[in-house]
């Protein structure tokens, strides 16, 4: 007798998505892959969170890429800025994971691992989509009790 298997259902993958894939859209090499990644948003492929500190570099952005936050704006979860997430905030910048000019890049993932988020997604390759910064996330994520968290681009997260 062999035994059956029963499909699992996949659940929404939970993303945290910062301003740069926003702003994909309005740019000639991120287009495609971010309007591949808000199409599978649209489609129930993903959660997407939405946080203080990403409203706030919205509203700083030019108009264009604010109408997009806000057309996906409805797919997203909030999440609350805590006192959690902002001491591992500090425990990004003490172990020199990013430069301190970067702190609002470090929030966003320090949001997205206080959230349980699975990923964050984003066009930063230069603080953010980059393996030995993510292995330092991973690092600290781990020695303070949170799972480790991928950070990948649009691309790398949707079925091509």
């Amino acid at each position: 007798m062999t035994a059956r298997r029963t499909a699992v259902p996949e659940r929404p993958l939970r993303a945290y998505v910062d301003t740069s894939v926003f702003g994909g859209i309005h740019d000639a090499e991120f287009r495609a892959g971010s309007e591949r990644f808000f199409r599978a948003v649209s489609e129930g492929a993903f959660t997407i969170f939405s946080s203080e500190p990403l409203s706030l570099e919205i509203a700083r952005a030019p108009k264009p890429v604010r109408d997009t936050f806000a057309e996906y704006e409805r797919f997203a979860e909030p999440v609350a800025r805590t006192d959690e997430a902002d001491d591992l905030t500090e425990a990004y910048m003490l172990a020199k994971v990013l430069p301190a000019a970067s702190r609002v890049d470090a929030l966003h993932v320090a949001l997205a691992s206080v959230a349980h988020a699975d990923v964050v997604v984003s066009w930063n390759f230069k603080h953010l989509v980059q393996l030995r910064r993510i292995r330092a996330f991973h690092a600290v994520n781990v020695l303070h009790g949170y799972p480790m968290i991928d950070i990948r681009s649009p691309l790398e997260v949707t079925d091509a």
